[in-house]
């Protein structure tokens, strides 16, 4: 094990190394599965969190990222991002073990504060060792393979995370229903598998090359100026900063609203969350084929517009009739967000990386996502303090329609608790979306031209695989009318001639 970085990498150690960082992308996404999400929201629920103590779990992940500033002098100070990475992870993966161990040895139990104080401590040694190897991929992997590579990743992980939460969902349904005294112990075993299966993580980071990096001699908050001042990559942190904020004032709270508002078992939320990962699963090779073919911009372009209307349709679930139609719309919403997502989040990374320069990777990336973790952890924390307050108030909006039989009103609008936030969200978001326009990106291109691109793209897959006659149908109907009238005069000439 060299955990020296090399001068040069071989195209055989690059290839083992590429495995590697796949491998740890699966041990690590096995351990987000057991220890965040819909599972983390609900163990909190079961010991009695309140609004605003979910909205600081929510925020913590974003929170703590201004840590970063330590991996950027770890970097600077010893230019080993492999030892950093690891280090780091490894003391991130201990609170994740205390949380599970701690009520095995304890009779009290965990309460709400212990959980979010542990959650802390992770989060931060997680979010150092996180830059380091932002930086260290950036300098690993072949710019033209990048967003293949990390498409690829992500589909592969995306597809453990729907297996184990499909999988975990009924286990914990199952332990509610036959031994519901037992289920916080049920969330303390997810938690000791999720440290275990992050210790395995480690163990690959460490076996995984890195290549030697330039050495930065310039100081640390020299360096953290230095994105400020380059324009374009300022235009890109108003544009992810801004969305952030618009996001996390709502989507940390999906879980919430529908075990709270709606009242869906979890196993529901799991299999609607799986339905999302499904489609982004299927989405992600093409989103990563159009991120080295046009350019990241493109395609936030695409999928911002496509998932702040995901986000406003939550709004509106709520004012379903039936709990039927409610998993209908449910189930749509989350398959669009799961292709919506997979190339946003896809693109905003890709594109952070794309427009760091080499030598100052990890200045520029860690900047970005701090920045972003600013406006991501005031957003939750706001909306959890919020709650309360239009928890008791609704906005409601009606037609009265009249006619001899009476009035009968429709409704058409209806607002309340996690609604609001839901709306609130998706129109800032939509705002957001207009300061991309100032941000600059090798390889784009007109958004429709990419529009126009992806739709000739899908009616050739389309006619390879139902025929030229019924994607005619479907693209080219005119086609189809000329062809049929061609063989009716075609007939009628051969009837005459007879």
């Amino acid at each position: 094990m060299n955990l020296r970085p090399s001068n040069n990498i071989s195209s055989g150690q690059l290839k083992q190394g590429l495995n590697l960082v796949i491998a740890d992308g699966l041990s690590a996404e096995a351990m987000v599965v057991f220890t965040s999400g819909t599972f983390l929201t609900a163990m909190a629920l079961h010991m009695g969190a309140t609004n605003f103590q979910l909205g600081v779990l929510a925020a913590l992940p974003t929170f703590t990222t201004m840590f970063q500033l330590a991996a950027i002098w770890m970097v600077q100070r010893f230019n080993n991002r492999k030892v950093v990475t690891a280090l780091f992870n490894f003391l991130a993966r201990l609170p994740i073990l205390a949380i599970g161990v701690i009520p095995f040895i304890f009779s009290g139990g965990t309460t709400v504060q212990v959980l979010i104080l542990l959650l802390f401590f992770q989060h931060i040694f997680g979010d150092i060792g996180g830059a380091a190897w932002n930086s260290w991929m950036k300098d690993l992997i072949p710019g033209e393979r990048l967003g293949a590579f990390f498409s690829h990743r992500s589909r592969m992980a995306q597809t453990l995370n729907v297996t184990l939460s499909l999988a975990t969902a009924i286990g914990i349904d199952y332990v509610k229903t036959h031994y519901p005294q037992q289920e916080i112990v049920a969330y303390n075993v997810l938690f000791m598998l999720g440290g275990i299966l992050g210790m395995v993580s480690v163990g690959l980071l460490l076996r995984t090359p890195e290549p030697k990096g330039e050495l930065i001699n310039d100081k640390l908050f020299t360096l953290f100026g230095k994105p400020l001042k380059n324009k374009n990559f300022r235009n890109l942190l108003v544009f992810n900063s801004l969305w952030a904020f618009a996001l996390n004032l709502a989507t940390p709270f999906f879980a919430v609203y529908m075990m709270k508002t709606l009242g869906l078992p979890v196993a529901y939320i799991i299999a609607l969350g799986i339905a999302g990962q499904l489609s982004s699963i299927f989405s992600i090779k093409l989103w990563g084929r159009y991120s080295d073919r046009f350019s990241n911009k493109n395609i936030i372009a695409i999928c911002g517009p496509l998932y702040v209307v995901c986000i406003m349709a939550y709004a509106f679930t709520g004012m379903a009739a039936g709990g039927n139609i409610v998993l209908i719309m449910l189930a749509v919403t989350h398959i669009l967000s799961g292709v919506a997502t997979a190339g946003i989040n896809l693109a905003l990374s890709n594109i952070g990386i794309k427009l760091a320069p080499n030598n100052e990777a990890i200045a520029y990336i860690s900047t970005k996502n701090m920045l972003v973790a600013f406006s991501s952890t005031i957003a939750p924390m706001i909306a959890g303090l919020l709650a309360d307050f239009f928890a008791t108030n609704e906005l409601v909006w009606t037609i009265d329609l009249k006619s001899a039989a009476g009035i009968n009103q429709i409704q058409l609008l209806h607002l309340q608790g996690w609604s609001y936030f839901f709306v609130i969200g998706g129109l800032l978001a939509l705002a957001s979306l207009k300061m991309l326009g100032r941000v600059k990106e090798q390889g784009e291109i007109a958004g429709r031209r990419m529009t126009v691109h992806m739709r000739i793209g899908f009616r050739n897959r389309l006619r390879t695989n139902l025929g030229r006659r019924m994607a005619d149908r479907i693209y080219n109907p005119s086609a189809m009318v000329r062809r049929k009238v061609t063989k009716l005069l075609s007939e009628r000439r051969k009837l005459t001639a007879a």
